[in-house]
């Protein structure tokens, strides 16, 4: 899909909520606002938040600050988020997975239920990267070269580690871990020869141009729109995949008129050219918005298939 039906699907999108809005006059923020993202600075999740921030200033009319809290994929900003006031004033924009899958393979604080949820960005491009001069160029040379020597990974996700050892331990690959607080981390393992390959959630559209990186697989359900000759790790045989979207958190008991007023900016935001122009040219992640019910929905969804994979 390229960039043009890209944006047309966004302002299709915005189309069908043109209809007037209930009378009531909506929430707005009385004072600056705080936009916690669950990865290290330099990732793709960083860098789209960054410009969100901006556009939403312009929707609330207040200035967003943006605090990085990485670490357990979404976990420990997650956890940290529980004690955050329910008035709006403090939300996340981050992956689900630290809903969807870290709970099931790591005590939490937290859970599903300790969240409200207000709208859906991005559809996530979760991806197995390599240098471009790495000796392998796929995944199934990757495989070959791995068994015969010991590899290092650099993961960002309690669920993409689990997948690469689960495929490691299955093709005899001696694999060892190296943890990461997101694409901002890993980016420089990776280009340094610090690591063999790696967990990408985005971060690789900034070196694919250049031929820095090289994308080996993708983890999601479907191939990429921008590179629709990399397979998935389900058409390579390994019935294993990570779908997620990037979406609005807020605290347990935040008010349904504060719901509203995100979802609101969601549409907002889907719309606007500079997160578009983010989203689409800069970071390769595709607009996609659900409204506040659809992306919970989607989370208990994609949790219950989590829990099953995991069962298996």
């Amino acid at each position: 899909m390229n960039r043009r039906a890209l944006i047309a699907a966004a302002a299709a999108i915005g189309t069908l909520f043109t209809a007037p809005m209930a009378l009531a006059e909506e929430w707005r923020p009385s004072q600056p606002m705080t936009m916690v993202i669950g990865f290290a600075p330099g990732g793709s999740t960083d860098i789209q938040g960054r410009v969100l921030a901006r556009v939403l200033e312009e929707h609330f009319g207040q200035p967003v600050n943006v605090v990085n809290q990485p670490g357990g994929g979404g976990a420990v900003a997650l956890t940290r988020f529980l004690n955050a006031q329910p008035d709006g004033h403090t939300f996340m924009f981050g992956v689900q997975l630290g809903l969807t899958f870290s709970p099931i393979v790591t005590e939490t604080e937290y859970d599903i239920d300790d969240f409200r949820y207000a709208g859906t960005l991005v559809g996530g491009q979760f991806g197995v990267v390599a240098r471009g001069d790495a000796p392998y160029q796929s995944f199934e040379e990757l495989i070959e070269y791995g068994r015969e020597n010991p590899m290092t990974y650099a993961q960002q996700l309690p669920m993409d580690q689990a997948i690469m050892e689960i495929i490691a331990e299955q093709e005899g690959i001696d694999l060892a871990i190296v943890p990461t607080g997101g694409g901002g981390g890993m980016a420089p393992l990776l280009l340094g020869g610090e690591v063999d390959f790696a967990f990408s959630g985005g971060t690789h559209a900034q070196y694919t141009p250049t031929g820095e990186m090289n994308v080996l697989a993708f983890l999601t359900r479907e191939r990429s729109p921008f590179y629709e000759d990399v397979p998935t790790l389900v058409e390579l045989g390994y019935p294993y995949a990570m779908d997620d979207f990037r979406s609005f958190f807020l605290p347990g008991g935040t008010p349904d008129e504060i719901i509203d007023a995100f979802e609101n900016a969601a549409r907002f935001a889907v719309e606007h050219p500079d997160f578009v122009d983010v989203t689409v040219d800069n970071t390769l992640h595709p607009i996609v918005f659900m409204d506040a019910s659809e992306t919970e929905a989607t989370i208990r969804e994609i949790r219950e298939a989590n829990e099953a994979l995991m069962a298996n």
